[in-house]
């Protein structure tokens, strides 16, 4: 099964109609996608109340990829917003714990920082992550190559896989250590796979001051790229049950384009999706 989406569902006028509200942004997305990524939740852990209304407004099948809150990752480098990390992980956990009673989390992304490399204390970290979202389904995402250096490959796949936790196979521009290889290999029933661009010049904090965040999405895929992504893709649903397919290009629009592609050169048809809101004058 392969399921396509974008990373988040406020910045794409593509899929909304001509009248949409900003509150019903969401509705109308889930009548084009059956996922979307959660990415506020790294800035903030939403209420649970937030929850209860975005999953109320999506269908029964449609389904959440959470992001990991930044003190989690170890991006945040202002003091933790919380008394104690066990009281960041309670909240965090209330917020997963109410998609997963509508059924509607896919699983919880778990996005390293490029500093994180490949050293001992960062895999007990990663155990410590497991043990604290036990129950969940978790994926890990790499910024750091040193995951998969020629000596370390294998055994960074080994270990995701022992450990029950879902590969994040990334798309991303070739920029250095702060960037990893393309790696199609499933280590659980599902697999996620996060296309973020290839915007190499962009990619790095080089240059861009303030604008660094939108430059460094800011890719259009061209046919050949998408052609060769989908063989990609179809040799990982080759390897386990359900592919999830984020695009995250999004800076200059492009995302919801190119994942609308992408569904046509897979030949999908996504079942349960919302109903599209007509045009005025449309029957």
């Amino acid at each position: 099964m392969i399921s396509i989406g974008l990373t988040g569902w406020g910045d794409h006028p593509e899929v909304y109609s001509e009248v949409t509200a900003a509150k019903d942004k969401l509705f109308d997305y889930s009548g084009h996608f059956p996922v979307v990524e959660l990415d506020t939740s790294f800035y903030a852990i939403p209420s649970p109340a937030n929850v209860e209304k975005w999953c109320k407004d999506t269908p029964d099948t449609f389904q959440f990829v959470v992001k990991a809150y930044q003190g989690m990752t170890g991006h945040l480098r202002d003091e933790l917003p919380f008394e104690t990390k066990n009281d960041m992980f309670n909240a965090f956990r209330n917020c997963a714990d109410t998609f997963k009673k509508h059924g509607k989390l896919a699983m919880v992304l778990v996005q390293f920082p490029p500093w994180f490399d490949c050293q001992g204390k960062n895999v007990q970290y990663i155990r410590y992550i497991k043990q604290q979202l036990q129950g969940y389904s978790i994926a890990i995402e790499f910024r750091n190559q040193t995951w998969y250096s020629p000596q370390m490959r294998e055994k960074t796949v080994q270990f995701l896989r022992d450990h029950q936790l879902i590969h994040t196979v990334c798309d991303e521009p070739q920029a250095g250590s702060g960037s990893v290889p393309f790696v199609p290999i499933a280590t659980d029933e599902k697999v996620l796979i996060r296309i973020h661009g290839r915007n190499v010049h962009g990619w790095r904090n080089i240059g861009h001051g303030e604008n660094w965040r939108k430059v460094r999405f800011l890719y259009d895929y061209n046919e050949e790229e998408l052609q060769k992504l989908a063989e990609e893709i179809k040799f990982l649903a080759r390897q386990s049950k359900h592919v999830f397919v984020l695009f995250n290009n999004n800076s200059g629009g492009h995302a919801a384009k190119n994942a609308k592609r992408m569904q046509q050169i897979l030949d999908l048809e996504f079942d349960g999706l919302a109903p599209k809101q007509l045009g005025l004058f449309e029957e």
